[in-house]
C-alpha cells in the first residue's frame, strides 16, 4: 500500500503522537502499527470489509493492504445478500504470501473499488499502489496538506472519499479524525475539542455543519481548509460556510472512481462562487485532460464531449461488471463516459450521457437544472429528469425539497432567472416528501419518473 512504509516512518519518528481518531477512540502512530502488525495473521490475500466506522475497522484496513495483499470496502449498509454476493466473488482473487507492514510492489493491485453498474452487482474495479501514490503527491500538493493538519471527515470510511482522505493523511503523516456514525453535534464537538483546520465532506454535510453551527454559535474560525467532492457547492451552502468558518480556504473537484481525480478549484476566503454554474475548475496536478468525440478526436473549446484523462492515477480497470459504456480508453485517453466542456481551461461537467434529455430537438442535462435549482433560494435539494411528452419527445420535470416553509412554481421560474436558460427550464415542478433513492440510497430519476406516473403521495404537482 502507498502509506506502509510512511507509517512506519512516523511511528518512529513520533509513536506517541495522535495518528487516527475514531469517536473517543485514539490511536497513535505507534499504536497503529503495532496493532496492524499484530493482525498480519489473521489476513488473507483479498480481505472484504463491510464494518460501520471505528478504530478496528481502521487497524483492519492497514493490515489488509500489508505487503501486496488488496482490500475491497463495502458499504455496510447494503443489503446483506448483496454484500455476501460480492464477498462470494471476491474469495480467492489475488496471491497470499507471509507478509511485513510494508508497502508491496508499486504495479501490484491493493484496492478493489465497487462502483455502481447497470446490474445490482456493483461493478469491480481495481487501484495499483502507484496509482495511489501519485494521486497522494497530487492531492497534498493541490489541498496543501501538512503535517500539523487535523482532519475530519465525518462520513462512512465505506465511502471513497473518507477513505482516501483517511488513506492520505496516513501517507502525509496528519492526523485523521472521523466518527462512528454522522451527528451534527459530535462532529461540532470534534471541531472545537480536537481543535481541527481540515474538513472534507460532502455539500449536504457542510450545509447542515454550517448552518446549525452559525444558530448554534460553533465556533469553526480554526478551520483552514475544506474539500467538498460528491456534488457542486451551491450558494446558499458556500455562504453559510463563508460565515461559519470564515478563515477557510473551499475546494470542489471532481474526479470518477475509475480515473480519480480529473479538476479541481480553489476560492480562497471570502472569493465568490460560480453559482448555478457548471465549471468545475482547472485539471488536476498531473493531469492532462481533453474533450474528445466518441472517435477519440478532441473537440474545441465551448463543444460538449467525453471528458477524458491522461495520468497516472486512471485505474487497471474492471474484475468484473464493464458493460461496455465504463472506463474506455480512445486512443490513450480514458474516459467513464461523463459529459463536459473546456471554456479557457475550465471545465464544465454536464453529466452523463445517458440522462441526457432531447426536448424540442435540444439536449438538456439534469445535472444543469439540477445546480440551478439548488441556488434559488428556500430549496434544499433538486431532481430533474425527461418525462415523455407527445409534441416534444421529452419534456424537464424537476421534484424540489424544500429547506423550509413552502415553495410555489413561480418562485422557482424566477428564481431561475439569470441560472439557467429558458428553454432548459422544467414544465412542471414536483413538491418531493424526500429525495427519490434506489436501494442503496442513490438518487434515481428513474424513482422519480415512476412516482409521478403512479401519482405516488411523495411527489405532489406544483401549480
Amino acid at each position: 500500500m502507498p502509506f506502509l512504509d510512511k507509517l512506519q516512518l512516523w511511528a518512529d519518528e513520533r509513536p506517541h503522537d495522535t495518528a487516527v481518531v475514531v469517536g473517543s477512540s485514539r490511536l497513535t502512530w505507534a499504536g497503529l502499527r503495532d496493532a496492524a502488525t499484530a493482525l498480519l495473521g489473521d489476513s488473507v490475500d483479498t480481505t472484504v470489509l463491510s464494518d460501520p466506522n471505528s478504530s478496528h475497522f481502521v487497524e483492519r484496513y492497514v493490515a489488509a493492504v500489508a505487503g501486496e495483499r488488496r482490500c475491497a470496502v463495502l458499504d455496510p449498509e447494503w443489503p446483506e445478500p448483496l454484500i455476501e454476493e460480492v464477498t462470494c466473488r471476491l474469495a480467492g482473487t489475488g496471491t497470499a504470501s507471509d507478509v511485513e507492514l510494508v508497502d508491496g510492489e508499486p504495479s501490484s493491485t491493493f484496492l478493489i473499488g465497487l462502483t455502481s453498474g447497470t446490474t445490482s452487482i456493483p461493478k469491480a474495479f481495481t487501484r495499483s499502489r502507484r496509482s495511489w501514490r501519485v494521486s497522494f503527491d497530487a492531492s497534498i500538493e493541490f489541498f496543501g496538506l501538512t503535517k500539523d493538519d487535523r482532519t475530519l471527515a465525518p462520513g462512512p470510511l465505506s465511502a471513497s472519499l473518507n477513505l482516501y482522505a483517511l488513506s492520505e493523511c496516513l501517507y502525509a503523516g496528519a492526523a485523521f479524525h472521523t466518527l462512528e456514525s454522522f451527528d451534527v453535534g459530535d462532529a461540532h464537538a470534534a471541531i472545537i475539542h480536537d481543535d481541527i483546520t481540515r474538513l472534507v465532506l460532502a455539500p449536504t454535510m457542510l450545509r447542515l455543519l454550517s448552518e446549525r453551527g452559525l444558530a448554534g454559535d460553533v465556533d469553526a474560525s480554526g478551520v483552514r481548509s475544506i474539500i467538498c467532492a460528491g456534488s457542486k457547492l451551491d450558494a446558499r451552502t458556500l455562504e453559510a460556510a463563508r460565515r461559519w468558518a470564515p478563515h477557510a480556504a473551499i475546494y470542489e473537484y471532481y474526479g470518477a472512481s475509475e480515473l480519480s481525480f480529473v479538476s479541481g478549484t480553489h476560492l480562497a476566503a471570502g472569493e465568490t462562487l460560480d453559482a448555478g454554474g457548471t465549471g468545475i475548475g482547472l485539471p488536476f496536478p498531473g493531469v492532462e485532460l481533453s474533450i474528445l468525440d466518441d472517435e477519440g478526436r478532441p473537440l474545441p473549446d465551448g463543444r460538449h464531449g467525453n471528458i477524458s484523462v491522461r495520468s497516472g492515477m486512471v485505474s487497471n480497470g474492471y474484475l468484473w461488471g464493464d458493460d461496455g459504456h465504463a472506463l474506455r480508453c480512445l486512443d490513450g485517453w480514458y474516459t467513464v463516459g461523463d459529459q463536459g466542456f473546456l471554456d479557457n481551461g475550465t471545465l464544465h461537467i454536464l453529466g452523463r450521457r445517458s440522462d441526457m434529455i432531447i426536448t424540442s430537438g435540444k439536449n438538456v442535462y439534469p445535472h444543469e437544472v439540477e445546480l440551478a435549482l439548488a441556488s434559488v433560494p428556500g430549496i434544499e435539494a433538486a431532481v430533474a429528469a425527461g418525462a415523455p411528452d407527445d409534441i416534444r419527445g421529452h419534456k424537464v420535470i424537476a421534484g424540489v425539497v424544500p429547506a423550509y416553509g413552502a415553495v410555489t412554481a413561480t418562485q422557482l421560474r424566477s428564481g431561475l432567472d439569470g441560472l439557467l436558460a429558458r428553454d432548459k427550464r422544467p414544465l412542471q415542478y414536483y413538491l418531493l416528501a424526500e429525495l427519490p433513492l434506489t436501494d442503496r440510497g442513490k438518487i434515481s430519476r428513474k424513482v422519480l419518473l415512476d412516482w409521478i406516473k403512479n401519482h405516488d403521495p411523495r411527489a405532489q404537482p406544483l401549480g
